[in-house]
């Protein structure tokens, strides 16, 4: 969970502020802006799977240490970038470079994460694994924002990147004295191998992080067009809902099935989702949102133990990998089809939408449960 945490507070504290590097410092325009975010999620989809293939074959720690080096090079690209605005099409291209290759580092560190510490712990506790390196992702990111802000309002983007590169060293000196595990000289699945184990759970992930995207795209813009004041509070209510259902329940995969807590926990979503669509106040929808982390951080996790328990052991970090692509296309496709429909049905259609994503994850635990 440490490595983790410094793993992605590295790869967060330039989040919200590349926005700013790129349109007002080099000069580009919002739909650059919205490329260069988004890119990190089109090369995680292809990290993911290396990065399983690499803990499996040649070690968790191994892809932990590579997530942390391809993290200091992440900082470098953004120092560099500032000593290139003489050409700004150079010093874009230098931030793009970082942003695919933060996509590599957070996969690296992640999945290696997930599969190292589901070695120490053994499949029975895969369900804890999942939840409890999930929480320590929402902590890196919920500190590396603030944190990176500051950075960047005292000593400008070139702070920030050398903060970067100092974080990811300090994780890869730490995370290098962190006892491995040996992988298993058994084959290892093929990824298409893999994808045909997970693809059933991974589809449900699909489906159910649609209410994650649409709340973090969209909450700010819906706010503001009912005229209501604290946004950003929706966002925040559903880290809290998330981190709450975690600790309260999140022993419950591992103890009564991942597809019965998933069930449950996607209904949950939807009727916070349908909160958000229909409030006629804020405090309903701050609720609502709040309904939807809980549920989502649950199924998550459920549907992941799922899919985890489809591989053979030595194929598991593969499979962690693999599951997690199917979050990475939902975050990278939802928010420009929520754009087109909010442009021609309203912006609250988008959450009904989502609500009813999180309804069709629950026949696909429904389905899980009865093949169990």
């Amino acid at each position: 969970m440490v490595i983790v945490f410094a793993g992605l507070t590295a790869t967060g504290m330039a989040l919200p502020v590349v926005p700013r590097h790129v349109h007002d410092t080099l000069g580009q325009g919002t739909v650059m802006v919205g490329f260069v975010m988004g890119v990190q999620y089109l090369s995680s989809v292809f990290a993911r799977m290396w990065a399983g293939g690499t803990a499996d074959t040649r070690g968790p720690r191994l892809a932990v240490l590579c997530g942390f080096g391809a993290s200091c090079g992440v900082g470098l690209l953004y120092l560099a970038s500032v000593h290139a605005t003489d050409s700004q099409r150079g010093a874009l291209g230098l931030v793009l470079a970082a942003r695919m290759l933060t996509g590599v580092a957070e996969s690296f560190i992640v999945t290696g994460s997930m599969a190292w510490a589901s070695a120490r712990l053994g499949p029975a506790h895969t369900g804890k694994v999942i939840g409890w390196i999930g929480m320590a992702v929402f902590a890196g990111l919920g500190a590396s924002a603030p944190l990176g802000t500051a950075i960047y309002a005292a000593l400008g983007f070139g702070g920030v990147a050398v903060a970067v590169l100092a974080t990811a060293l300090a994780g890869l000196a730490f995370a290098s004295f962190v006892a491995g595990v040996t992988p298993s000289p058994l084959p290892k699945l093929s990824p298409l191998r893999v994808l045909g184990v997970v693809k059933l759970p991974g589809f449900g992930l699909t489906l159910c992080s649609l209410g994650f995207a649409m709340i973090t795209a969209f909450a700010v813009l819906l706010f503001a067009q009912r005229g209501w004041g604290g946004g950003a509070l929706a966002v925040t209510s559903m880290g809290v809902g998330f981190i709450i259902g975690r600790l309260l329940f999140g022993h419950l995969p591992d103890r009564v099935g991942g597809a019965r807590v998933s069930f449950a926990c996607v209904l949950v979503e939807a009727v916070g989702l349908a909160m958000i669509w229909l409030a006629p106040h804020p405090a309903l929808a701050w609720a609502g949102a709040a309904l939807v982390g809980g549920g989502y951080g649950l199924a998550f996790q459920g549907l992941g133990v799922e899919a985890v328990r489809r591989a053979p052991p030595q194929s598991r970090g593969s499979a962690m990998g693999a599951y997690i692509v199917f979050q990475d296309v939902a975050m990278g496709l939802a928010p420009p089809l929520g754009g087109l429909l909010a442009a021609g049905a309203g912006l609250e259609a988008v959450y009904l939408a989502a609500a009813l994503g999180a309804v069709g994850s629950a026949a696909v635990a429904w389905t899980l449960m009865r093949r169990s």
